[in-house]
């Protein structure tokens, strides 16, 4: 559905003011540059072509539990286009989520958002509403009554992610041999590009992708983030299932010839062709905010 560009203005003007509220990307980070940029364009140009995809971004939140300690929770995000005209598309997330709690969560989010969402922007009231109730839901026995036969099912459902990781720079022979040794301990292939920018993937079981996004921003870098992930569910998640999502065989470190003084900045033409055979081309738009060709 097309966009209006009053609609495509009052986006713009409440990313600008998420962006104002929580300038680290911890907090607030646009995840698909390229949407925002068409978005702009669109309201600044009459002409200009409707853009093709909506703006998605991630609003991290920390939320207080009862016993005054903090729980993170992810709120994924994308704006339709008809936004604020409809609802905004919001997924609560957390590690500390059983898959029936945050299926809950997400439909009383909605039902939330469904009552005082009147066409108005409402990512401030969503966020807040997650920061106040989200941890509640963690808590939550689900009695087996109230679950029913489906949400049972469901809850085995195994979750194969495969996530994309930014670094400023990755250069610490150390950090590196934590990256390809802490993949192999928890059966994550992928592949990790040193230098500046550093790019991370692995790919495996979502806890151990979890685990390992866990231990590696543990350390210290001047700036880590996952610039996107993906999440597939499967039906059995038996082995064969696992193997047959990966798009890389093993966790290795990928050097693509390197120039400059240090020998330090990567050929991102290199990369690109490489992430093309690998049917990942899109990711790197991502990365980099650009088309690779």
């Amino acid at each position: 559905e097309m966009a209006s560009q009053e609609e495509a203005e009052i986006q713009i003007s409440e990313l600008d003011l998420l962006s104002s509220m929580f300038p680290y990307e911890e907090e607030f980070a646009v995840t698909d540059q390229l949407a925002l940029a068409e978005l702009k364009h669109y309201v600044e140009n009459e002409s200009a072509e409707v853009p093709s995809s909506k703006v998605q971004f991630i609003l991290n939140v920390k939320a207080e539990m009862p016993n005054a300690s903090v729980a993170e929770f992810s709120m994924a995000c994308a704006l339709p286009f008809k936004y604020p005209t409809v609802l905004p598309e919001i997924t609560g997330l957390s590690s500390l989520l059983s898959r029936s709690q945050q299926i809950l969560l997400n439909s009383d989010l909605k039902a939330y958002m469904m009552q005082n969402c009147n066409g108005e922007p409402c990512m401030l009231s969503a966020r807040e509403w997650v920061k106040d109730h989200a941890a509640t839901y963690i808590d939550k026995e689900l009695s087996s009554s109230s679950m029913t036969a489906s949400d049972a099912t469901q809850s085995e459902v195994t979750m194969f992610t495969r996530l994309w990781i930014y670094s400023h720079h990755i250069y610490n022979k150390q950090k590196r041999k934590n990256i390809i040794d802490w993949a192999k301990e928890l059966s994550l292939s992928g592949f990790c590009m040193p230098g500046k920018p550093g790019v991370v993937c692995v790919e495996g079981l979502q806890s151990s992708c979890e685990e390992f996004w866990s231990r590696i921003r543990r350390l210290t870098w001047k700036r880590i983030l996952i610039r996107h992930r993906e999440d597939v569910s499967l039906e059995g998640g038996g082995y064969a299932e696992i193997q047959n999502q990966r798009k890389f065989p093993t966790l290795e470190e990928k050097c693509f010839d390197a120039h400059g003084a240090r020998g330090n900045h990567m050929d991102l033409g290199q990369l690109y062709h490489f992430l093309e055979e690998k049917g990942c081309a899109d990711i790197f738009q991502m990365y980099f905010g650009v088309e690779g060709h």
